[in-house]
């Protein structure tokens, strides 16, 4: 079972194994650093130190001969045969004390570095050096006694064994000197190996610092290699993906699996495509019906106008028959005055008077049935009125589930982040079209109450106006009647004629409300007409605000 490692960890992991081999560089440097530090102080600690006592013990080599030579040639003149030469004698064994001393010390100095030394050439490089100054002891000491015997005979003035040891002297002092350049040569050797140690160990330390630093680079090379394929290329794959739903591809799918972080991003991803995929196809399905519904209602309006029209056009052609009634009655009274006026016209006056009549009743009948017809349209359009507020309530209904759909788009772009910001864009264009459309049904059903109200007020009036025509056609038979009668009675009772002439101004007065009932009817019909193009309108907003719906929905393909 492997174990899922997260991206910032496989990064960490990478820069640390890069850390950890130029940690590791470094202290290798630094060591090696060391060991050159350590051969240099070596070489200048030890090698100078020997050479320093090598020089003094050839100096004071050379002085104890020096010494030597003085007291000989000062015991071999004549001049000086009888000086005192004590003096150069106690001179010449301090000197050799600490000739002697030094060289016993370089023999003792040297044997120690020979155990301690770095590596086995310098090992034997001192432990020659040791020898070589043993050999010079063993002359220093050989010096020593042939010069102490040259001294004792410069004392007993015995000039014949002080020439007789000068040679001997001297190839012992020759010796010595010889054996301390050998020994400053052997030194010189070493100080040789160890500069020959502090370049190998130079090389050495750059040829591996040189590797150490191209495993660095080959690392970093590996680590980026890893990172780009672990890390770029899928994030590459994500914005491309992303990209494309951007530009409304719903269609595609991210092929990443892993628990990871772009393996959960990539996962997260896919559910928010198919959200969004069901989403406008869902919207796309309510913007149909509410386009559908738009145009139910746009076509319902229309025909509710033409309606209103054929209504309007009605109450007029009503108001002018009333207003021709108006007429007749006037002339009905004036008919009357002259029946009072002359008995004898009475007769001819009551065959007009009764013709009048019966017009009038035609009329009546008439009025009374453009009425019936009138309030047969207001019925009808009532109920057009509340098949349009069903259709609102439908078109609401659509807006409410699309604000829905729009609230579920903004909260899947929220939990997108940042890479659903144009999902989130969208969501608000939708939730702001389903608003409009909420405010759109909203002002139509506010209309469509001022309408039903308007066409309420109609009915009431086209009845009152049926019952007042039906009044008027009662009143009218009984005019007939009395007309009848009068005529043939008209000698008989003048104040007949008075009671026609009161009937006929009762009808006046009865028409003229009837006039105004149609006034009041047209009023109606004009505000109900005006009413029908605010919705007529707000239908045709309703059309376009689907449409627009329709468009976005069609910018996404799934």
């Amino acid at each position: 079972m492997s174990v899922a490692i997260s991206i910032g960890r496989r990064i960490l992991l990478g820069f640390a194994a890069i850390i950890a081999v130029m940690i590791a560089l470094g202290i290798y440097a630094l060591s090696q650093v060391g060991a050159v530090r350590d051969n240099t102080n070596t070489i200048i600690g030890r090698d100078l130190s020997i050479a320093r006592k090598l020089d003094d013990l050839a100096n004071k080599s050379r002085d104890l001969g020096l010494v030597r030579r003085n007291a000989v040639i000062a015991a071999l003149r004549p001049s000086q045969a009888g000086t005192d030469q004590s003096g150069t004698a106690e001179t010449w064994r301090r000197v050799a004390v600490e000739a002697e001393a030094i060289l016993n010390d370089i023999v003792r100095t040297t044997t120690d570095y020979s155990a301690t030394a770095p590596s086995s050439e310098r090992s034997a490089i001192w432990k020659k050096l040791s020898d070589t100054g043993g050999v010079a002891l063993a002359s220093f000491r050989q010096l020593q006694a042939a010069s102490e015997a040259q001294f004792v005979a410069i004392g007993a003035r015995d000039m014949d064994a002080v020439e007789a040891r000068n040679d001997t002297v001297n190839q012992i002092q020759d010796a010595l000197l010889r054996n301390i350049g050998r020994a400053r040569d052997v030194l010189d050797d070493g100080i040789a190996a160890g500069q020959r140690r502090s370049t190998e160990i130079y090389e050495l330390s750059r040829l591996s610092i040189g590797l150490f630093m191209t495993a660095c680079v080959v690392l970093s090379l590996i680590v980026t290699a890893l990172i780009r394929r672990g890390v770029v290329r899928p994030l590459e794959e994500i914005m491309e993906f992303v990209e494309r739903v951007g530009s409304g591809d719903l269609t595609g799918n991210l092929a990443r699996a892993g628990s990871d972080e772009i393996g959960r991003l990539g996962s997260t991803l896919n559910a928010m495509v198919a959200g969004l995929a069901d989403l406008a196809r869902t919207n796309r399905a309510a913007t149909s019906d509410l386009n559908a519904a738009a145009a139910q209602i746009r076509a319902s309006a229309q025909e509710q106008a033409a309606s209103v029209e054929e209504q309007f056009a009605a109450v007029q052609e009503t108001a002018a028959t009333v207003d021709e009634i108006t007429h007749s009655g006037a002339q009905i009274g004036k008919r009357a005055g002259e029946v009072i006026a002359t008995a004898q016209s009475t007769a001819q006056t009551s065959r007009a008077g009764l013709r009048s009549v019966a017009d009038t009743a035609k009329a009546m009948d008439a009025i009374r049935e453009q009425a019936e017809a009138v309030a047969g349209n207001i019925v009808s359009l009532s109920e057009k009125t509340q098949a349009i507020g069903e259709i609102i309530t439908t078109v609401n209904d659509i807006s409410e589930r699309t604000h829905l759909l729009a609230l579920n788009a903004a909260i899947e772009a929220a939990a997108a982040g940042e890479s659903g910001r144009s999902f989130a864009i969208v969501a608000s264009e939708m939730k702001l079209l389903a608003d409009q459309a909420k405010g759109a049904t909203a002002q139509v059903r506010s209309i469509l109450s001022e309408i039903q109200r308007g066409i309420n007020t109609s009915v009431m009036l086209t009845e009152e106006a049926v019952k007042r025509a039906a009044a008027g056609k009662i009143r009218s038979d009984t005019t007939q009647r009395t007309i009848e009668e009068i005529t043939a009675r008209v000698e008989e009772n003048v104040q007949t004629f008075q009671q026609i002439v009161a009937s006929t101004n009762q009808q006046q007065l009865g028409i003229e409300q009837v006039m105004g009932a149609l006034q009041n009817i047209r009023q109606a019909s004009q505000q109900t007409a005006a009413g029908t193009r605010e919705v007529e309108a707000a239908s045709a907003n309703l059309t376009e605000l689907a449409q627009a719906l329709m468009t976005l929905a069609e910018r996404y393909r799934h």
